[in-house]
This record gives C-alpha cells, sequence and structure tokens, in this order.
C-alpha cells in the first residue's frame, strides 16, 4: 500500500486527485463508501469515509496526502519509487505521511471484520504542507455529516510516541517598496533591498530577544522561533531596487502570539524606516501581510485523546514535537485530538525520506488494538 501511495507525486503545487481515486477505489472495493471535499478550482480534494456504524463515538484518522518538493534534494533513488535498503523505504513521503495512510487503508478489511460498535473515520486532507488549507473545509463537513466523533489521531510521524503539543505557525510577506533609480546616485533613490535587509535583521534580533519567554521544556526548542526564509527584489547590481518581498514565519510558544511578533516588526517599520525612507522618497512604504496560520495545540491533561492513545502504545507521558499539524483544528471544533504516528521528524522534508518496515508493524498493531477498542465501544 505504501509503494502504490508513495508513487503518486503528490506535491503540494500539484494535484491530488489521482491518489485520492485510487483511496477511493480502495475503500469501494471494500464496501465503504466516501465523500470528497473538493477545493473551488476543483483539482484536489480531501477524503472521509465512515468504517463501522454511524454513531457518536467515532475515532478520526487524520492525514495528509500532499508531500513536499524534492527540488534540489540529492536522493539516492526515484523520490517517487518506494525503494527498500537494510530495513528502510525510501520515497518522499514514507514518514510524511503515507506510511501512516497506508497502514490505515491496509487494515480496512480488518477494520470491517472487527465487529466494530462505533466507526473508525478516516479524514484525508490535502495541502497541509502548505499552511492546512484543506482541513478547514474537512474538518467542517466531519462535524456536519458524522456523529460527534470521540478523538481524532493525527498520525503524524512522531517515531509512534504519543504528542500532545506543539507549537504554532504563521506566515507572513512583508513588502518593501522603495524609489528606482541609477546606482550611482544612492542619496537620490530608496534601496528596497537595503530597507528589507533592515526587516531581516530587526526579525533576527527579535528572535533573540523572544528566547526568554520559554515554555514547557517538553518543547524543543521551548521558545518562539522566527525564520526569513526567502527574499526577492532588485534587477540588477547598478539599479537601486524599487520593490522586495520577504516571505517569513513564526512559530510560537504559549505566551507569544504571531499579532505580538508582526506587531514588534511594524513598530520598528514605522519609527525606525519609514521616517527615513519618506524623507527621500514620500511613496516610499513597508507593509506586512498575514498569508496563513496554522494554531498551536495543547491538549488539556484529561484530553481522552491522548489518554486512549497512551493506552494503546502502553506509554505513560505525552511529548511535544517540533512541527506543526492539523491536530489544533481538530481541537478548534470541539474534537480531542492527539499526534501519534510512524517515521521520524527527522526523517521529513528530508532526501532519501524513509520509514522503517518495523515502525509500519507498530503502527498497524496500534490500528489492530484501535479497532478492538472500537468493538467494545470503548467499555474500558
Amino acid at each position: 500500500m505504501l509503494r502504490r501511495l508513495v508513487a503518486f507525486d503528490t506535491t503540494s503545487h500539484l494535484s491530488n486527485m489521482a491518489l485520492i481515486d485510487f483511496v477511493a477505489d480502495h475503500l469501494a472495493g471494500h464496501d465503504v463508501g466516501s465523500t470528497r471535499i473538493e477545493n473551488d478550482d476543483g483539482t484536489k480534494a480531501s477524503l472521509l469515509a465512515v468504517i463501522g456504524p454511524r454513531v457518536p463515538g467515532g475515532v478520526v484518522l487524520s492525514g495528509h496526502t500532499d508531500v513536499v518538493p524534492v527540488a534540489g534534494q540529492d536522493w539516492i533513488s526515484d523520490p517517487f519509487t518506494l525503494t527498500e535498503a537494510e530495513g528502510r523505504l525510501h520515497g518522499r513521503g514514507a514518514a510524511d505521511m503515507k506510511g501512516f495512510l497506508a497502514a490505515a487503508l491496509a487494515l480496512v478489511p480488518e477494520f470491517l471484520d472487527a465487529g466494530l460498535k462505533i466507526p473508525i473515520i478516516l479524514a484525508f486532507s490535502y495541502d497541509e504542507e502548505v499552511g492546512c488549507l484543506g482541513a478547514g473545509p474537512l474538518i467542517q463537513r466531519l462535524v456536519a455529516d458524522v456523529p460527534a466523533p470521540f478523538a481524532a489521531i493525527v498520525g503524524e510521524p512522531s517515531s509512534m510516541a504519543v504528542a500532545a503539543a506543539h507549537r504554532g505557525i504563521d506566515n507572513f510577506v512583508t513588502t518593501v517598496k522603495g524609489r528606482p533609480g541609477h546606482a550611482s546616485a544612492t542619496h537620490k533613490g530608496v534601496s528596497a533591498v537595503a530597507y528589507a535587509a533592515e526587516c531581516v535583521a530587526f526579525l533576527n534580533r527579535l528572535e533573540t530577544e523572544l528566547r526568554i519567554v520559554t515554555a514547557s521544556d517538553d518543547f524543543d526548542p521551548p521558545f518562539t522561533t522566527i525564520n526569513a526564509g526567502c527574499i526577492a527584489g532588485g534587477s540588477a547590481t547598478n539599479v537601486i531596487a524599487p520593490e522586495c518581498q520577504i516571505d517569513w514565519e513564526c512559530r510560537t510558544v504559549p505566551g507569544v502570539t504571531a499579532a505580538d511578533v508582526a506587531g514588534r516588526l511594524n513598530a520598528f517599520v514605522e519609527q525606525q524606516l519609514l521616517p527615513r525612507m519618506r524623507d527621500i522618497a514620500p511613496e516610499a512604504d513597508v507593509t506586512t501581510t498575514p498569508v496563513v496560520s496554522v494554531p498551536g495545540f495543547s491538549a488539556p491533561a484529561d484530553s481522552p485523546a491522548t489518554a486512549l492513545a497512551l493506552s494503546l502504545t502502553g506509554q505513560n507521558h505525552p511529548i511535544t514535537v517540533p512541527f506543526g499539524s492539523e491536530a489544533g483544528m481538530f481541537k478548534i471544533a470541539g474534537i480531542p485530538a492527539v499526534i501519534c504516528g510512524p517515521g521520524s521528524p527527522d526523517q521529513a522534508h528530508r532526501a532519501n525520506e524513509y520509514v522503517t518496515s518495523d515502525e509500519l508493524e507498530v503502527c498497524a498493531e496500534f490500528l489492530r488494538g484501535l479497532a478492538r477498542w472500537a468493538a467494545r465501544a470503548g467499555a474500558d
């Protein structure tokens, strides 16, 4: 099953429809119906399926179908052909997170034979890697069409450790507009690149300052991080750049909000940059626009989702994870959530990404335990 899923190139800028067709056909082959929740232009879809009775108290198995790009990475094999080497199954998405999807889909016959008294619900989304864009409509449809679930298990790669918290993620675009001119007369122009560089330097200083606002040591790292990931502007060394764009993100711990971070940058711009820029070019401007917001996630100590996952794994305490996920969106929708899936988070987004056969089997046993629990209707 993992081999089939990896073979679909579902990089986020591409359609995932071929994979969704395959999953729907697989489920239909076992007499399980499914519902598609398409994006606005019909190029992508999430999939929702209920296995077992349509009664309250089911458990959602949540995962995303998209993967990150392979461009610029040094792969030892075709990223979209699952390749086994020394027990490692290499392929884009093997860990993040088609391994979990494969385990869930491969066990559909066992779920059907388990005598479920409450349902196991499959919720597969699109565009998680670019801001959890598909999860919102999918969760809305789930809440509208499916009796209230007991819990959601988000199968992001956690090495099958139970995770109950992660930081929030917010992406911004800062656009700097200056005044073009000849590079021999820099006193007559305003370089958007130069002032964008000051914005990046400020964000770096701000991250250092925010390290004193720490969360639980379970967070790794236990402070807010800021990263200016992309910058683009200018056309030639002898031209004063009229415009420059910075794509940046912050990952916030409890006690810090993305609005705090953006507000500090805006104050710096208003007080330090714009007066100097507009002294030469009154039309100069700097604007920061939010692009994507993924809510942070922190399950309460008495979360039934955490308790269920701990009981199925035999673990005693949950951990936190450094990445974002759709878990916070389930929590906001009133569905207790937890993160637990095969593969190491260290493998995500890297060349030669892999999951091991042993990890997949541990995940399969976890899901078999879930099916046995659902067959008892959560009696214990």
